[in-house]
């Protein structure tokens, strides 16, 4: 049987580090807010952002709330983060995604980069390309963490990654090459996974989609660390993209779904709005 890693225990002690961090920004007379836009009422959005605002404020964090119409234009938005760029007090803010069709996600990178503390700007994705990374997305962050935790070197690893955006794969695939990881991403134009999957010592997933790909103990060898990272939904029930039954008697290490790799999302969000702040502040480099 594999080690299961456990999102939810080391989320809880790294907030505990950030509490800490808070407490020692506030009695230096700064206090980290977290602006959160809402644009419309998908209800996982709602209850994402929700769940964002209450892990902030647990930690800390004064947290601002803009909820939006679904009919806002996309220059009304623009004006809302304008605003939140210039406002002072706040050092961190998140868009959350997705927006209706007729933003253009895009509109994301007009956060200014140093309170993007999604990392997911032009800017902070480019510091993270050429090596000098400020803000880093939040999922590919958490999953550095975990493999600290564990004690996991990924040196010399052949690590697959079944995802190529912005959001987790194409950052993570860069943070897990300067660990000296060999990595290859697949997505969905690619033949024979379930072939080539198999050569892989670690395997990390991020489909959100059942229907269209399940990862099953056939896929991977003895003693991969398994990584999962999709959500969806099935009979209201949450999975991810991993048969966690099967592959969790072939693999070394495995994230569960839910409580593996999702706490630390959140809480990645939480350490660079501090981290935001602090830099606003002077009080650290980086």
């Amino acid at each position: 049987m594999s080690k299961l890693i456990d999102g939810v225990l080391v989320s809880q002690q790294i907030k505990e580090t950030i509490r800490s961090e808070v407490s020692g920004l506030i009695n230096k007379g700064i206090r980290p807010c977290l602006a959160t836009i809402l644009v419309g009422d998908n209800q996982a959005s709602v209850t994402y952002v929700k769940n964002k605002q209450t892990a902030a404020n647990n930690v800390g964090i004064l947290t601002r709330d803009f909820k939006l119409p679904e009919t806002i234009k996309q220059d009304e938005l623009l004006s809302t983060i304008n605003e939140l760029n210039k406002d002072e007090n706040v050092h961190g803010i998140l868009v959350q995604l997705p927006l209706p069709h007729h933003i253009e996600t895009s509109i994301t990178n007009m956060v200014n980069y140093e309170k993007d503390v999604d990392g997911l700007t032009s800017y902070n994705l480019g510091f993270l390309f050429e090596g000098t990374p400020k803000l880093i997305p939040c999922t590919p962050l958490g999953i550095l963490e975990l493999l600290d935790f564990y004690n996991i070197d990924v040196k010399g690893m052949d690590v697959a990654i079944i995802n190529r955006s912005n959001l987790v794969g194409k950052p993570l695939g860069i943070l897990l090459m300067y660990r000296d990881a060999t990595v290859t991403f697949f997505h969905s134009k690619s033949k024979n996974l379930e072939d080539k999957l198999r050569n892989f010592d670690c395997i990390i997933t991020a489909v959100g989609n059942r229907q269209k790909f399940t990862l099953t103990s056939k896929m991977i060898k003895e003693g991969a660390v398994i990584f999962d990272v999709g959500i969806s939904r099935t009979n209201g029930k949450i999975q991810g993209d991993v048969d966690f039954r099967s592959v969790s008697e072939k693999a070394s290490y495995i994230t569960p779904v839910p409580g593996g790799v999702g706490p630390m999302t959140v809480t990645m969000l939480l350490k660079n709005t501090v981290l935001a702040a602090s830099l606003k502040n002077k009080i650290r480099n980086n």
